[in-house]
Formats: C-alpha cells, sequence, structure tokens
C-alpha cells in the first residue's frame, strides 16, 4: 500500500483544490490530509473563513480523501510521514524547493496548480 500525505489550510474549497486532491489520490493508494490547525494559521498570520472543524468536514467528505489529520506546526512533517509510513509528499508547484528536506524520508513531487482558480483571487473576488 503506497500513502501519499499532503497539506494546507483548503479554506472556501474550490475545483482547484478538488483538483490537486484528485491528482494527488492517483499518485498512491491511501491520501492523508495535514490540515492546517486556526492555531497554526494564526502563527502564519493568516485567517481561514471557516473553522478548523468545518475544513476537516468538509474534506473528509471528498472521495479522494482518506484521512486527515491537523497540521500544527512547520516542523511535524518528518514525524508525519515516519508516523504513518508515508511514501510520497504532495504539495503545490508554489512550493516547489521548500520540501526537499523531506528527500531523504520519502518522494517529494511538487503539482502544478490549477490555473485560474485561487482561494485568494475568491477572496480578492468578493472583497470587489
Amino acid at each position: 500500500m503506497k500513502t501519499v500525505i499532503t497539506y494546507g489550510t483548503f479554506d472556501l474549497l474550490h475545483w482547484g483544490h478538488i483538483h490537486l486532491l484528485e491528482r494527488a489520490a492517483k499518485l498512491g493508494d491511501k491520501l492523508i490530509v495535514g490540515l492546517s490547525t486556526d492555531e497554526f494559521n494564526e502563527q502564519k498570520h493568516k485567517e481561514a473563513y471557516h473553522s478548523y472543524e468545518h475544513r476537516k468536514y468538509i474534506l473528509e467528505a471528498i472521495r479522494y480523501v482518506d484521512q486527515v489529520i491537523p497540521e500544527e506546526s512547520w516542523d511535524q512533517k518528518i514525524k508525519d510521514v515516519q508516523k504513518y509510513n508515508v511514501d510520497t509528499f504532495v504539495m503545490g508547484s508554489d512550493w516547489e524547493g521548500q520540501f526537499d528536506f523531506l528527500k531523504p524520508y520519502c518522494e517529494v513531487i511538487y503539482l502544478p496548480r490549477t490555473e485560474g482558480i485561487s482561494t485568494s483571487k475568491i477572496k480578492k473576488d468578493l472583497e470587489e
């Protein structure tokens, strides 16, 4: 069984998120999503519209996602890879190179983002 993990806030869920999760899930047999907690988002100076509990509830309803775990800090990733026997770590290509420190522990893949959609774009459009 091949396990894949990805991380994110997954706020204001949109088709770009689903596309990323679908592609990540196809890389293995099990997809784990490390979901940023509200406290961790606060540390990153990021505010989610939906609470952690609601974002987790939404992610768990997506057929591509097998498990959701809390992401509470930047440096938990090595521990998660080891704890969950992760084979592949996946992130969007805008993070290219940022997680190469995981390469001794698992395969690291940066997938292209879906063009034309992002949570930042949605928030900007809503403000206008």
